[in-house]
């Protein structure tokens, strides 16, 4: 009952946090029976957040000791079974570590699943850090004689630090592991240990996007927004633009190798056209393929005018009700992060689980003096919806306005226009030929 509540609830957080949070291979996860998860640490306590609310069946975490230790998120850590591990670097006891393995094997035999991320801490390197043995330890001591399905899950975001960006969640094929016997230690041979650790390593590269430096992960997604908004069909779905991005990468480390000229042309071509859609403030997905046609933007004007103009009441208030937590929430994200990127979407989450509901019950308290507790309750009840409103605003204002420039430029620098749409075409066309050329 209270993990539900709190899958519950933090799957109303996720949804908030994130535009679009999406599952791919949801069919590699079995309905029952033990199951190893191993996923990928990029975004904190993000990261098992969106595991535990779209997995489709109830999840544990190995999770570091410290977080048991510390106020309101050791109880959440502790509700959800998960089990602590001591680390070197928390300056903690692993000698204790082999309690956690036996937790952890025994959790699994009772039928239940397990999340483990093998990296062993959230980062934000462009690659997956080199993986612990702990993962394959696990499942090596867990496989019976029905053998233990362990499922690599990915996950890839937008852009992990801002608020409103997009998630996904992919499941890849389950690894199947047999029982090995086990050494006069009573653990799992190391050769076995390392044969299957670079297993896990291998499916869950192949689910997640990896590029040198951060330079060339910036040159994919650029080169992949780019490319999408040159095709017709909408916007894509994640997987889509996760298998486009690594095909990119793959693309990236052949030419470097192999025709580093070409490399150097096509990446200066995409750095100047960035440039410039961001001097005209535009992006992509702003240029229309085939122009700005006149009853297309009527219609789509009208209705967004409608929708502003009908949630415009309730956004005022939440604009003005929700401003102080908002604040409050970017200026602890920007300041008290310790300077690491992975942990900033965190902090934001946090700080709007405490101050916003805080501004509903002062709120609310006010309301209740003034008019009782109908007006109380009003009040509690209108602070989350007028929170929503003013999302939907803020995210349709935003909208209209990118279309208007957009627009703008089409009608006042025509020219100007028709290059940038010429020239996303033959970026398109350029990395059409070099991905059939060097064959990826």
């Amino acid at each position: 009952m209270i993990r539900q509540l709190i899958t519950t609830v933090l799957d109303v957080i996720l949804r908030i946090f994130f535009r679009r949070l999406e599952v791919a291979g949801q069919e590699h996860v079995p309905a029952r029976g033990p199951v190893l998860f191993i996923i990928n640490h990029p975004n904190a306590l993000v990261d098992p957040v969106v595991l535990l609310c779209r997995a489709g069946r109830p999840v544990s975490f190995l999770a570091k000791e410290p977080l048991f230790r510390m106020p309101i998120i050791g109880s959440f850590v502790r509700a959800l079974d998960s089990i602590p591990v001591y680390r070197k670097m928390d300056q903690a006891d692993t000698a204790r570590n082999r309690a956690t393995f036996d937790a952890a094997r025994a959790l699994l035999a009772r039928g239940g699943s397990l999340a483990v991320a093998p990296e062993g801490t959230s980062h934000s390197d462009p690659r997956l850090k080199p993986f612990r043995t702990g993962a394959a330890r696990i499942a090596l001591g867990a496989a019976t004689a029905d053998g233990l399905d362990v499922v690599p899950a990915g996950l890839f975001y937008t852009s992990k630090t801002r608020f409103r960006s997009s998630a996904l969640l992919c499941f890849g094929e389950p690894i199947g592991v047999e029982p090995v016997p086990p050494d006069p230690d009573g653990e799992p041979p190391a050769g076995a240990v390392r044969g299957l650790t670079a297993r896990f390593e291998a499916a869950l590269g192949a689910l997640t996007l990896q590029a040198d430096h951060h330079e060339a992960l910036g040159l994919v997604q650029a080169a992949q927004r780019i490319f999408t908004s040159a095709q017709r069909g909408g916007t894509p779905e994640l997987a889509e633009r996760l298998q486009l991005q690594q095909r990119l990468a793959a693309g990236y480390r052949r030419l470097r190798e192999e025709a580093p000229a070409r490399l150097g042309r096509i990446e200066s071509r995409i750095a100047r056209y960035d440039t410039e859609l961001r001097e005209a403030d535009l992006t992509p997905e702003l240029l229309p393929i085939s122009g700005y046609r006149a009853r297309t933007v009527l219609r789509l004007s009208v209705r967004a005018l409608l929708v502003l103009l009908v949630l415009l009441p309730l956004a005022a208030i939440g604009l003005v009700l929700h401003a102080p937590g908002w604040f409050a929430t970017d200026l602890i994200a920007r300041r008290f992060h310790g300077g690491e990127a992975d942990v900033v979407a965190t902090v934001k989450a946090l700080g709007g689980i405490l101050f916003f509901p805080l501004s509903w019950i002062l709120v609310a308290a006010c309301c209740g003096m003034r008019w009782g507790w109908p007006g109380g309750l009003g009040a509690m009840v209108a602070g989350p919806l007028t929170g929503f409103a003013a999302l939907r605003f803020l995210e349709q204002l935003d909208r209209l306005a990118g279309g208007a420039r957009g627009l703008l430029l089409a009608l006042t620098g025509r020219r100007r226009f028709l290059r940038l749409l010429a020239e996303r075409r033959a970026i398109h066309d350029e990395l059409v030929a070099l991905g059939n050329e060097f064959g990826v």
